[in-house]
């Protein structure tokens, strides 16, 4: 069994949860069988397990309107996906950047097709901003690429529901299969030098947010909550890549307009930090907070909670089956201030309950101590990369037998 898996994000070029999985899953798989990755990028492993092949694209000559570029040149991969001669026993596809390269595999090259659902674009109105009229057209791949499959990976029981209810496939091709994390690499980690190289005081307790500036992380619910906590509370941002050039003016008025009437330090690191880092500042935090107004499961609360540091995330998608309420973390119901999954009714009443669960743990350092443990004993015992390429694996073997 080879199988080969298409994907935008690889190392070195990995800025969210789906290029995580790609990459700690086709270790584990090289473990198990030879694996292919094709990438976008200039990635060239040959020698090797998995073997890994970068494509690279010049979009300087592109006339099209800026939002369709993106698109394109995604398309214009995955020709060169297929354009070099595929020797897989199976294709398994990551994020709709990778769909286009799939389908021409499945149609020309006669290969079974496994799909990772890590995201879901009708759940993502908001990319419209970013992609324009390509949003349309990513509607309609993912639509098509998904429906054709010959199986489909949720990476939640709700993200498989939200499949079911969106799309034409029988519920016997959607397995759930988590992601997960390595706990050797991600463990409890000291290192003050590093917080103070980016003016974070040791000393000092502080929240921590790690992610991309989007719509759907919801950072700017966390930014307005700020208000809301505790006198001389520091909250750290690590929160870079903007969507778009106009959710990155709005996050610098929110910051600013946070600086103005808050009583404490908001440290903003506005780059993708290297995993050391990022490890030193989980192990750090007093509290890890995720504002996401979608997230299917949420990676990054598992490298948290590795780090032995509670979780206050919104009560939406697959962290209502990562975090345990009370003992790993606390979750801050949405559901209730949104007139659907995307429009917040009452932002502050959003903010204001964020806040107020992170003051709850900010006062508490003990129980912020034990929820900490319980959350590193809970991903050991189920969120591993070993046992889900065995699983992943399983099912290559049932789609091609």
């Amino acid at each position: 069994m080879k199988p080969l898996l298409l994907t935008n994000e690889y190392p070195p070029n990995v800025y969210g949860g789906a290029g995580i999985h790609v990459q700690y899953l086709s270790r584990e798989l090289a473990k198990l069988c030879d694996v292919e990755v094709r990438c976008f990028g200039e990635q060239l492993e040959e020698s090797g397990n998995p073997v890994v092949r970068g494509s690279a694209v010049d979009t300087s000559d592109y006339t099209a309107p800026k939002p369709l570029q993106s698109v394109f040149s995604a398309l214009q991969r995955c020709l060169d996906f297929n354009t070099e001669k595929i020797d897989a026993d199976v294709v398994h596809l990551h994020t709709w950047y990778s769909h286009f390269g799939g389908i021409l595999a499945h149609m020309n090259y006669g290969l079974p097709l496994v799909l990772t659902v890590h995201s879901l674009e009708p759940l993502r109105p908001w990319k419209r901003e970013q992609l324009g009229g390509g949003y349309d057209f990513t509607l309609w791949l993912e639509k098509t690429a998904i429906e054709m499959a010959d199986a489909v990976i949720a990476v939640s029981h709700e993200t498989k529901t939200d499949i079911l209810r969106l799309f034409d496939v029988p519920e016997e091709k959607v397995p759930v299969i988590y992601n997960g994390i390595d706990p050797d690499e991600y463990q409890p980690n000291f290192n003050p030098d590093v917080l103070r190289r980016h003016g974070i005081d040791p000393a000092i307790p502080f929240v921590l947010f790690v992610g991309r500036i989007t719509r759907q992380k919801g950072i700017v619910h966390l930014v307005n909550a700020i208000q809301h906590l505790e006198p001389g509370t520091q909250v750290v941002l690590c929160a870079g890549a903007p969507d778009t050039p106009e959710i990155a003016a709005e996050m610098e008025r929110a910051v600013e307009a946070a600086r103005n009437g808050f009583d404490g330090s908001i440290i903003w690191i506005q780059e993708m930090l290297p995993d050391n880092e990022k490890i030193n500042l989980y192990s750090h935090a007093r509290v890890f907070c995720t504002p996401s107004i979608y997230e299917p499961f949420g990676i990054i609360n598992l490298e948290a909670m590795a780090c032995e540091t509670p979780v206050v995330a919104s009560a939406v998608g697959g962290m209502k089956e990562i975090i345990l309420p009370g003992e790993t973390g606390l979750l801050v119901p949405l559901a209730q201030q949104m007139e659907s999954p995307f429009e917040a009714i009452h932002p502050n009443v959003f903010a204001q309950d964020l806040a107020h669960s992170i003051n709850e743990l900010l006062r508490d350092p003990a129980r912020c101590e034990a929820m900490g443990r319980a959350g590193r004993e809970r991903v050991l015992s189920t969120f591993s990369w070993a046992e889900i390429a065995k699983e992943t694996l399983a099912l290559y073997k049932s789609v091609s037998s």
